[in-house]
């Protein structure tokens, strides 16, 4: 402990990266490879993220398929060889002192780090209508491959239009014995190929330009009530569990005002993935951007991760001093 009474990891690490998703593992091999050394910190304590909550990844260059367990614990596998340290660590907040970056946990732990990699992700957006905070964890669920196999042989709902919501939709068939998909447009924003999986499955039937206006139930999911939003007609609908997929928010509430965000909350970076604070960059689905998934994760990830090599490279040259923090940096060519 220190003389204040906060806890304070004794060694230096060369990078901390905050997040153990795919954009986090991606990130850690890189800087693993480099022979920097890395910690991994997860709120979890485990590798994955958002990964455990896919159930079939088809579309990542030269894997035909694979399990989003399977993968995990293939990249897990992976940084360890390079020996990379993963561990539990709820990150509360980061600063710059002087030329290191220090990583704070809600347990009262400082690590000491010359750079930082935010791999953070993001949460699954609520549709914020009544009944869904009530009947969360009773019927409510955000993750098909979480919850799916509670509902065998139920109605269920599928809410949202985009990959998410088909593919979950298209899974839930195993379980449910028939599958809604609502959506407030006339057609889903989803992969072609993921929605003629879903058009040609006798188990789902679209519900197109409708929302959900109320979830409802005695105890747990029963009903929803829904608006059509041409006619402004209202149906009730029977339903035993509600899956809802309609947008991502951004894990970003540890960055400060310093830190540029967008409309959306997404945090803003330079072509290097990196933030106005040198040394300290961000990576995968809490950037901001035009497309989420594991491929540009991964490569954002592998563009942090080379940048904050060349950044304590550059640093290891001037004597690591004082000095460095505030020195012109030299741009870096790829």
């Amino acid at each position: 402990m220190t003389s204040n009474g906060i806890a304070q990891v004794p060694e230096d690490w060369d990078v901390v990266i905050i997040g153990a998703g795919p954009a986090g593992m991606a990130a850690a091999l890189y800087t693993g490879r480099a022979k920097l050394k890395t910690l991994l910190l997860d709120r979890a304590g485990l590798g994955g993220g958002q990964l455990m909550n896919t159930e079939l990844i088809e579309d990542y260059p030269a894997i035909k398929s694979i399990t989003g367990s399977a993968m995990a614990d293939d990249m897990v596998e992976q940084i360890r060889e390079f020996g990379v340290e993963i561990t539990y660590g709820e990150v509360t907040a980061f600063e710059a002192r002087g030329n290191r970056r220090i990583v704070k946990t809600e347990d009262g732990t400082e690590y000491v780090t010359k750079t930082v990699i935010v791999t953070t992700g993001g949460l699954p957006r609520k549709l914020d209508v009544t009944g869904e905070q009530e009947f969360a964890g009773r019927g409510v669920s955000y993750c098909a491959i979480c919850d799916g196999a509670f509902f065998k042989n139920q109605v269920l709902a599928v809410i949202g239009g985009g990959d998410s919501a088909v593919e979950e939709g298209t899974f839930l068939t195993r379980y449910g014995e028939k599958v809604y998909i609502i959506h407030r447009r006339d057609e889903w924003r989803a992969q072609k190929l993921l929605q003629e999986r879903a058009l040609n499955n006798p188990k789902i039937e679209p519900i197109w330009n409708t929302v959900v206006e109320e979830i409802g139930g005695d105890g747990k999911v029963q009903w929803l009530r829904l608006r059509d939003v041409t006619t402004g007609e209202e149906q009730r609908v029977d339903v035993g569990g509600v899956f809802i997929y309609v947008g991502f928010m951004p894990n970003s509430q540890i960055f400060g005002h310093e830190y540029p965000k967008d409309a959306q909350g997404f945090v803003i970076t330079d072509d290097k993935m990196e933030t106005p604070v040198p040394g300290i960059y961000v990576a995968g689905d809490v950037r901001s951007q035009y497309v989420r998934q594991i491929s540009n994760a991964v490569g954002d990830a592998t563009t942090a991760a080379v940048a904050a090599t060349r950044y304590i490279e550059e640093l290891d040259a001037t004597g690591d001093t004082e000095e460095a923090e505030t020195a012109e940096k030299v741009p870096v060519e790829y």
